[in-house]
C-alpha cells in the first residue's frame, strides 16, 4: 500500500485541494483509493461529502491513524491520500512518518519557501522521501514560468531540496470543480488544470516506483547478507 501524505506547516498552501485532486484522478484511473483527512477542520471530508453518490473512503485520525492505516490495508487499498493540518502537531509527524512519499505544497514567494523547512526537516528525521510541490503558480506564458517560480525552483535546488518538475498553476479550476462535487480530472478531462494535475500523478506514480524498488532491493541484499553470514 502507498501512502501519499500532503504536509507544510504554511496555511493557504493549497494542501487539501492538491490532496483532493489527485486522490480523485488516481481513482477514476481505477486504482482503489482511500483519503484520510488528518485535519481537524474537515476541509478534505467536506470535499468528499460534494461527491455526492461517488465518494472516495474516508477516513479521520480520531481514532488514531495508525489505525485508519490498518483497516486501509485489509480492504486492499493501494493509495491512500493524507491530508494534515498547517502544524507540526504529532498528527502530522505520525502522517510523515507513515509516508511512502510526502508532497510539501509551497507558493512561490518567501514565506511559503521558509515555511518548507520544517516539513523538511521532519521527513529527513524520519528518513522519508519527499519533494515541494510548487502550487498556485502564475500560469506558465509562452510555456515559460514566472520569474517568481523560476526564482522558488532555483532557492529550493540551491538548498537541496526536490522539487516536482512542473507546477501547478493558480486556475480557478481547481475550485469550481471541487466545490461542484468532482476533481478537474473527472469534470474536465481535457483542460490545463486536469493536465498539470496529470503531470504530477505521473511524477508520484514514477517516484514511489523508484521508492518501492529501492527498499525492495535494499531487502533483497539484506536477505542475502544474512545467509552468507550463516
Amino acid at each position: 500500500m502507498n501512502v501519499i501524505t500532503v504536509a507544510s506547516r504554511k496555511g493557504g498552501a493549497g494542501k487539501t485541494t492538491l490532496c483532493a485532486h489527485l486522490a480523485a484522478f488516481a481513482h477514476a484511473k481505477g486504482h482503489k483509493c482511500q483519503i484520510v483527512d488528518g485535519d481537524p477542520q474537515g476541509s478534505l471530508t467536506l470535499c468528499n461529502q460534494l461527491r455526492g453518490d461517488d465518494p472516495l473512503p474516508l477516513a479521520t485520525c480520531e481514532r488514531g491513524l495508525d489505525r485508519a492505516l490498518a483497516m486501509a490495508q485489509v480492504a486492499g487499498i493501494e493509495w491512500v491520500f493524507i491530508d494534515t493540518s498547517p502544524t507540526m502537531w504529532v498528527v502530522v509527524q505520525e502522517a510523515i512518518r507513515s509516508a511512502t512519499l510526502v508532497l510539501i505544497p509551497a507558493r512561490p514567494g518567501f514565506l511559503d519557501l521558509d515555511a518548507v523547512r520544517a516539513t523538511v526537516k521532519t521527513a529527513r528525521e524520519r528518513n522519508k522521501p519527499y519533494a515541494v510541490v510548487l502550487n498556485a503558480c502564475p500560469v506558465k506564458r509562452d510555456e515559460r514560468e514566472a520569474p517568481t517560480v523560476a526564482q522558488s525552483r532555483a532557492f529550493l535546488e540551491r538548498e537541496g531540496v526536490p522539487v516536482f518538475a512542473g507546477q501547478i498553476s493558480h486556475r480557478a479550476a481547481f475550485t469550481f470543480t471541487l466545490a461542484a462535487g468532482a476533481s478537474a480530472g473527472e469534470s474536465e478531462p481535457a483542460s490545463l488544470a486536469a493536465a498539470e494535475i496529470e503531470k504530477l500523478w505521473l511524477a508520484v506514480e514514477r517516484s514511489v516506483a523508484a521508492i518501492n524498488n529501492a527498499y525492495a532491493d535494499a531487502a533483497a541484499i539484506a536477505s542475502l547478507t544474512q545467509g552468507q553470514a550463516a
